[in-house]
């Protein structure tokens, strides 16, 4: 059987399998059955589905088909219309709802999109639901789809009657639950949208906390979500805080679970950084439980020292914001993230969000009375280098002779002010040499070296 789902929700092409109309309508409707069987066996009725989506083109049309089959199969949908895939883990919550579906590709380009689905709890989904998914999606494969299309001739730009009501609600929550207090009046943030689901949404929420917004990237089309803008080029938001002498520049990506950062002398923040800043913060509130941190292993050593230097321990995870989150749950720490600006806050909520990231970390800034780059010192970034070799086979490295060998003799030249992570791609047939350590031509040399001798054995 083929595994649709990987660690963030089925992604691809939109209107190629499993992107395709009838295959969303398959997925929508199984989902629906499997909560359906769930609440039977709990003496209840109905489950209630609550969906959103990016402002891609195709995202319309593939929430309409999932829509379609969920009632098919006798659910309850709400639509939140464009909202960020928080919005709906929240709206999940809050609702209640038996699941959350956003229809979304993240920082992925236009033509992509996908499918996530948060329990009620804002986690994603059990591994067990997504396999029958998948099991269902195989099996209807190749049947004839109903004689009614789910999407013929509806209209776009129509919402369902209570959307509005529902963003909304995720709004005031923001401002009102996680903003509570929090004054931004003499401030000045540039926001950049992505053309994404933030785009109506950040604008308001920091403009209602008295900050002064500069709007940037918020114009979507269907077409230029993640076009050169967000938080995956950075460049023109660091542009545009300089010209407007702003105090903070954040962008999100294009479902705005992420957000990094520009500080006023536009240095750019990523979110290695940033969870030091909110570590120290949580730290000097006794909050930071545990004194720990969980990050993953692409998280740069300079955190991880900056952060032991003030008896902080971080716990490395899985590249991903479920393993991250996996890792939070079980140790009980009340902060997590990634270095791609994901960032978790359990105690608020389960999800990665960037609004509500963008709040904790004006909420430093207001009560520390400092900018961000003064409350980003101490964190001293470490080189970093990144080499991709194409391998024919994906062998354990230890049980390859030469590659067993060259890893740790590497590690040896490292020592304790440098660290190698060796791993294979998930999804090409590649091996990732990724090295930290204090001089960037040195570890160039190391990275290239092993390289090297990865593609003797395996290449």
């Amino acid at each position: 059987m083929a595994k649709l789902f990987g660690t963030d929700g089925m992604r691809g092409e939109a209107g190629r399998f499993p992107l395709d109309a009838a295959t969303v309508r398959v997925a929508g409707r199984s989902l629906a059955r499997q909560l359906a069987k769930r609440l039977h066996e709990a003496g209840t009725d109905t489950p209630r589905i609550v969906t959103g989506r990016d402002t891609r083109e195709s995202g319309a049309w593939i929430e309409r088909a999932f829509i379609a089959g969920a009632r098919e199969a006798g659910a309850r949908v709400d639509s939140a219309g464009v909202i960020t895939t928080p919005g709906v883990a929240y709206l999940a919550n809050a609702l209640p709802a038996e699941a959350g579906v956003v229809i979304s590709a993240s920082h992925n380009p236009y033509e992509d999109n996908g499918i996530k689905i948060f329990a009620r709890s804002g986690r994603k989904i059990d591994d067990e639901t997504e396999r029958l998914i998948e099991a269902d999606i195989e099996r209807e494969r190749g049947i004839a789809r109903a004689t009614i299309d789910p999407i013929e001739g509806f209209d776009r730009t129509k919402e369902e009657p209570d959307a509005a009501n529902l963003r909304r609600s995720y709004v005031d929550h923001l401002a009102e639950h996680v903003g509570v207090g929090l004054e931004l009046e003499g401030l000045s943030i540039v926001v950049d949208c992505a053309n994404g689901a933030a785009s109506d949404l950040a604008p308001s929420l920091f403009s209602r906390l008295g900050a002064r917004v500069v709007s940037i990237n918020n114009v979507p089309d269907g077409r230029n979500i993640n076009l050169n803008c967000g938080s995956l080029h950075i460049d023109g938001l660091r542009q545009r805080v300089l010209e407007e002498k702003a105090d903070l520049g954040v962008g999100f990506d294009g479902d705005a679970d992420r957000a990094l950062f520009v500080d006023a002398d536009g240095q750019f923040v990523d979110g290695d950084a940033t969870l030091w800043v909110m570590a120290k913060h949580l730290q000097s509130h006794d909050s930071l439980d545990h004194n720990l941190v969980v990050a993953t292993v692409m998280s740069n050593l300079g955190l991880e020292k900056a952060l032991d230097s003030r008896g902080v321990r971080l716990l490395r995870a899985d590249v991903g914001d479920k393993y991250v989150l996996e890792e939070l749950l079980r140790t009980g720490a009340a902060l997590g993230g990634e270095q791609s600006g994901h960032l978790i806050f359990p105690r608020l909520s389960l999800a990665g969000d960037g609004m509500l990231t963008t709040l904790n970390l004006l909420r430093v800034m207001r009560e520390g009375r400092a900018p961000l780059n003064e409350l980003t010192a101490g964190f001293l970034r470490y080189p970093q280098v990144l080499v991709n070799v194409r391998v024919r086979e994906k062998l354990p490295f230890e049980e390859v002779e030469s590659v067993a060998r060259a890893v740790h003799e590497t590690r040896e030249l490292l020592g304790q002010n440098g660290r190698l992570l060796l791993r294979y791609s998930g999804t090409e047939p590649l091996a990732r040499v990724m090295i930290e350590g204090e001089q960037q031509e040195t570890i160039e040399r190391y990275a290239n070296n092993l390289a090297g001798v990865i593609e003797s054995a395996l290449g």
